[in-house]
């Protein structure tokens, strides 16, 4: 394997500065991500819910929608972390928590979920010199474009290093 030259610049993937979130944008995460029926039964097991509505086929046939439906929780976890690499991968500080979290239709095995976020506000944190606090809005829509999750998220992010940080 041969050395890299040093004239190359490196680049380094990272979620947004808090000086580059910018409500005037809608960010739309790519790839989405397909949930199958295994991914539906591990995520309730992990997360000791047993509710029949995610893992007894049978007993769900009977029930309004007719078959299992996806865990809302799996829903809303995906939801946030398709926003991540673009968003806050390696800027976060902290959730500072959910606000507003509705799940319009269901998801179900098979179902692609996609999302997009947009900054419903950002100001300068009043405590934490160098972050600040950020408002955003994760939408969740299957792959029939219906919206599947809705989540309002407060994030703690960090501030464009200073060029003496950088060193």
């Amino acid at each position: 394997m041969t050395e890299e030259p040093a004239r190359r610049r490196a680049v380094e993937q990272r979620g947004l500065w808090f000086e580059e979130f910018d409500p005037e944008v809608v960010y739309r995460h790519s790839p989405g991500r397909t949930f199958g029926e295994g991914d539906n039964t591990l995520f309730s097991a992990l997360t000791m819910n047993p509710q029949a509505l995610h893992v007894d086929a049978d007993w769900s046939s009977g029930q309004p929608f007719g078959e299992r439906l996806i865990n809302s929780m799996m829903t809303l976890a995906t939801l946030v972390g398709l926003s991540v690499e673009q968003l806050t991968q390696g800027t976060i500080v902290a959730n500072l928590g959910f606000e507003e979290v509705r799940f319009p239709a269901p998801m179900f095995a098979g179902d692609t979920l996609r999302a997009e976020t947009v900054v419903l506000d950002k100001r300068l944190s009043r405590s934490r010199p160098g972050e600040g606090v950020v408002t955003l809005q994760h939408t969740g829509r299957n792959q029939h474009g219906r919206v599947t999750a809705v989540a309002t998220r407060t994030v703690l992010v960090r501030c464009r290093p200073t060029a003496e940080e950088t060193v």
